[in-house]
């Protein structure tokens, strides 16, 4: 038998030796991040993602192994072990597996086949399954029992019945067969509740569906549990009519074999093939249903998981436009324009507010005001939050720039909310600003999202900030423990300034926790900056272990040592300090010496405990200590007078900033408070498997407008600038809503998104086409 470092080894393509050393940094307590950089030459280089899987897939091995060890000793202490039950229990490789072998010893509830066993029913049950030419009605006589109310031989068959029934039902092997034909062949079925056809408009594409059950993507296989928990929808497992109606049922003629019966008109064939077809109808087809239906559910949950921390990990990495003073505006019609300035490390400076729309229209008092702060505080960013009233006042942010064009240069910039009230409402924003009333945080919170991306959306829960597939319909164990990683590697990659960051941005450095980040926070309060690394060994509870985890990704600039502003882990000092020694030159004359440090031979400074992916990594990291990995900043031009719905035309070209990116499409913001829906098929001139392969949350594109469906709140888009308007277009059938959610990140996109069934129009050609030429390529 396999060991499972062995099992993970091959299902990552590594070497058992690379998962081994793993898997011993992982028990020690190291974090992936940690061992993904600092520790490639123990995991022979095996990246974070690589080192995620193997974590996720070493919980449930080891889960599988602790209920594997607790079955066989619940068997065994039934005494009813045998060496090939053991055996087979020993190889089985899934949870599902286990249980199968294990469901005719599971400690249970009373049944009925336990009480007709009681009764003394089991020799009428094997006589008749042994021998069916008995006849049953003769041989059910002698079971009568007045104790056990078998009154009649009726009585004594229905119990036969529920013992062979129960017998076959727990046949691990008929469960497998039955289980991997019915995932091959079996079909999803949705159909409207009656009376519900109204209130489940948005389900309105679901309401006769069907579908294979295991091609059925993960979008609409979500939608599909959504409508049926609202009660809109039925959902069902069924087979292909032609399977559904043979004779016998092929699940039925499963369990035939497996019984090794056939029907050859004896005495007992009759009531026996009644046993055959109740086990399946009765006991097999709800169960296996509720199975398949969860692994459907499984699945999806998962890719919808993945979809989510994909375009989490994009928005976590875009672009920051740096530490500059920034104006943040946070729109509103009746209540206002919350104004808040903050400098360059985000400190709030001031804040107001001002009514330049409906109903006070007081624009030129807002101007004079919004002028008044940003020379007063050179402010360079204007950070306008995209929710209500957004587009009325980013004119008005635009007429800021003209008006002061002569004096300093602004840059206005559309933000995304996105959980911006869940931060302006927190625990943390109430401790940073007490006194401060909400609405004012949440400008704050759209003023540094635009300096620093990563640095503040930390501070909310990774679920608030509405880049998700179905995200509240998930597994929130797996998401919270998926989405937590992806936070943590990002910010890793990124690394933090010890002497500015916050602690919600310290507790995901590796190693850390909030409350060794509140600490090295209030030491840094109380002493002053860190002057160097080894001065964070002084934080309270922040010991060796946790300084060897962490000391890499906290970054002390412009400080006694220059190695400690880099990646560069304290613990490779000594080989700076050989190559600066060997070539006669000091440390800090090496930093940013491209041309000398490429022609530094890594070879040459590897020793027992430094191989030549870290001495590789030093040298590249001396290039450009600190480097940040995130791309240039970048922002959308919102078109001139396109401010809502309404404005929108087909064959408009606009610029638009991607928010969210599913299996089906992506979700563009062009300014008009929806976005709109680029569908799979639309994003380029090529047939298109995964979008992320195109798109990522946060690019800047440009997009064709198809078609709008004001009463719907749809907006069509492509990519592809050759495609033209059509009434119906593929991919648009089936509504993703294009409406945001804002405040909560919660983008609810109705019922999913598939093609029609037969697509209209250019668009509706080019996405058959690039279907068939799938099926080809399949």
């Amino acid at each position: 038998m396999q060991s499972i470092e062995q099992i993970i080894a091959q299902e990552l393509n590594a070497q058992p030796q690379q998962v081994t050393a793993a898997v011993a940094l992982l028990d020690e307590g190291a974090t992936v991040p940690f061992i993904a950089r600092y520790r490639k030459e123990a995991t022979g280089g095996l990246d974070d993602t690589q080192l995620r899987n193997l974590e996720e897939r070493l919980r449930y091995l080891r889960e599988l192994e602790e209920r594997r060890e607790a079955i066989l000793k619940s068997i065994d202490e039934q005494e009813k072990l045998t060496p090939e039950l053991a055996k087979a229990i020993r190889e089985a490789d899934t949870k599902t597996r286990l249980e199968d072998l294990y469901l005719p010893y599971k400690p249970k509830r009373r049944t009925r086949a336990q009480m007709a066993r009681e009764a003394g029913l089991e020799p009428l049950a094997d006589a008749l399954l042994n021998d069916p030419g008995l006849d049953p009605d003769s041989e059910a006589a002698a079971y009568l029992n007045e104790e056990h109310k078998i009154a009649s031989a009726k009585d004594a068959l229905d119990g036969a019945k529920q013992i062979l029934m129960e017998r076959f039902a727990e046949n691990a092997e008929l469960l497998t067969r039955m289980r991997t034909f019915l995932w091959e062949r079996a079909q999803i079925q949705s159909r409207v509740a009656d009376g519900k056809e109204e209130a489940g408009a948005k389900f309105r594409d679901y309401f006769e569906h069907q579908e294979a059950l295991k091609n059925i993507p993960s979008h609409r296989a979500l939608a599909l549990f959504r409508g049926r928990n609202e009660g809109v929808l039925h959902v069902a497992m069924v087979l292909p009519e032609e399977l559904e109606s043979a004779e016998p049922h092929p699940c039925v003629a499963m369990v035939r074999e497996v019984a090794g019966w056939r029907d050859q008109g004896r005495a007992a064939d009759t009531w026996l093939g009644e046993v055959m077809r109740w086990t399946w109808k009765i006991k097999l087809n709800t169960h296996l249903e509720t199975e398949l239906l969860g692994r459907v559910r499984e699945l999806a949950e998962e890719e919808a998981i993945q979809v989510f921390a994909r375009n989490l990990k994009s928005l976590l990495m875009a672009s920051p436009a740096g530490p500059k003073a920034t104006m943040g505006l946070d729109p509103g019609l009746r209540t206002g324009v919350k104004v808040v300035v903050v400098d360059a490390t985000g400190k709030l400076l001031e804040h107001t507010t001002i009514f330049p729309h409906v109903p006070k229209n007081q624009w030129a008092q807002s101007l004079a005001a919004l002028t008044k702060l940003s020379v007063k505080h050179q402010v360079d960013l204007v950070a306008i939050g995209n929710g209500t009233a957004s587009r009325e006042t980013d004119k008005l942010a635009g007429e800021l720039v003209k008006a002061l064009k002569d004096k300093q240069q602004i840059q206005k910039i559309m933000v995304s909310e996105a959980g911006a009230s869940v931060y302006s409402a927190s625990e943390l924003a109430a401790r940073e600003f007490p006194e401060l009333d909400v609405s004012f945080r949440g400008a704050v919170s759209i003023a540094r999202r635009l300096q620093d991306p990563l640095a503040e959306l930390v501070k909310i829960d990774p679920k608030s900030i509405g880049v998700g597939q179905y995200q509240h319909d998930v597994s929130q164990v797996k998401l919270s423990r998926s989405l937590d990683a992806v936070v943590e590697d990002c910010v890793n990659a990124v690394g933090v300034d010890v002497n500015t960051a916050s602690a919600p941005l310290l507790a995901r450095i590796a190693g850390l926790n909030s409350t060794i980040a509140g600490n090295i926070v209030s030491f840094r309060e109380k002493n002053g900056a860190f002057n160097d690394r080894d001065a964070l060994k002084q934080v309270p509870r922040l010991g060796e272990k946790t300084f060897e985890q962490a000391a890499g990704f906290l970054r002390v600039m412009n400080g006694t040592n220059p190695l400690d502003g880099s990646a560069v882990h304290p613990e490779a000092y000594p080989v700076v300090e050989r190559i600066a020694k060997q070539h006669d030159r000091p440390i800090k004359d090496l930093i940013g010496d491209i041309p000398f440090l490429k022609s530094v031979k890594p070879v040459e400074f590897t020793d027992e405990h430094f191989g030549l992916p870290t001495v590789t990594d030093i040298l590249g990291e001396l290039e450009k200590p600190g480097r940040d990995p995130r791309p240039e900043f970048k922002a959308a031009e919102f078109k001139e007078g396109v401010e809502t719905l309404a404005d929108l035309k087909p064959g408009m070209i606009l610029e638009g900033a991607v928010t969210n990116v599913t299996n089906f499409g992506a979700f563009v913001d062009i300014g008009v408070h929806q976005d709109g829906l680029v569908h799979v098929s639309a994003l380029a001139d090529k047939f298109v498997e995964d979008p992320h392969d195109v798109v990522n949350p946060g690019d800047i594109v440009k997009v064709k407008v198809l078609e709008v469906d004001q009463a719907r709140k749809r907006i069509s888009l492509t990519m592809r600038m050759d495609d033209h308007h059509q009434e119906r277009q593929a991919g648009q059938s089936e509504g993703a809503p294009a409406g945001k959610g804002r405040r909560g990140g919660q983008r609810q996109r109705g019922g999913g998104n598939k093609p029609a069934a037969a697509p209209q129009g250019a668009l509706g050609a080019a996405f058959a086409k690039a279907l068939e030429q799938k099926k080809k390529r399949g």
